[in-house]
């Protein structure tokens, strides 16, 4: 379940985003909110994965309470003025829907979700976040970044690999690589993605994790090689060569 919050001080805004939300069953509302103290009381009690949040609130503007936000969850701006779009973009939210939201437009907003594609609508602009959602076997899991130790393509599918469990889900290398924390992890087989962290060595054209050892594909080991030599790593049982 993505697990969400409206904060919006018109009920009729609420109401909206409600019914629109209604056709969506994997997204869980767990409350609505009418300024930014309800609201940032309600981040601080329970953990919240999207945000629904209208630019003008009571007493503070939705774009100041979330630059207020250390660790804030994906938010989808709502307003009835367009002139905030651009500086909602600049705090990377994940989309900005005028009002009066039509379910077609909110249908692609949270689409952007549901297919896991969890960055923001400039694609240049990864949104800073430590998980992903997957959808595998017609439920939605969320995946810690942290958690994944490789991620292995097969023909239309992915494997994501942890230490506690593997999902199988729809989707392409190239997809998978674009929800992806820049620097946490790297292409090194046109088959195969690993986590930079859960590397133990580099030995030749192989990889090492924990338990597992992985292909290095030959238009990739220059680039691993690269890291190698950035980083200053001397991992394995040797020089890597």
């Amino acid at each position: 379940m993505i697990r969400c919050i409206i904060v919006d001080d018109e009920a009729l805004a609420q109401d909206v985003i409600k019914s629109h939300l209604s056709n969506w069953p994997q997204f869980e509302l767990l409350g609505t909110y009418r300024n930014a103290a309800e609201a940032l009381e309600a981040l601080q009690q329970q953990e919240v994965d999207l945000m629904f949040l209208d630019i003008r609130l009571p007493g503070s503007s939705g774009l100041q309470f979330l630059k207020s936000l250390s660790n804030p969850p994906l938010v989808i701006l709502t307003t009835a003025y367009a002139e905030y779009a651009l500086e909602g973009y600049e705090l990377s939210v994940l989309d900005y829907l005028l009002k009066p939201i039509s379910v077609e437009r909110f249908s692609k907003a949270l689409q952007k979700i549901s297919s896991g594609r969890l960055y923001a609508s400039r694609p240049d602009e990864t949104l800073k976040a430590d998980h992903m959602f997957i959808k595998s076997g017609g439920k939605y899991f969320k995946v810690n970044f942290s958690e994944i130790r490789y991620i292995q393509g097969m023909r239309d599918y992915l494997r994501i690999h942890t230490p506690a469990y593997s999902l199988i889900t729809l989707q392409t290398m190239n997809e998978m690589e674009k929800m992806l924390p820049v620097g946490e992890f790297m292409r090194i087989h046109r088959s195969y993605i690993v986590s930079i962290p859960h590397i133990r060595s580099v030995y030749g054209n192989t990889i090492e994790l924990e338990k597992e050892s992985l292909p290095v594909g030959l238009s990739y080991k220059e680039a691993v090689m690269e890291l190698v030599s950035r980083q200053g790593a001397r991992w394995g049982r040797g020089t890597p060569t």
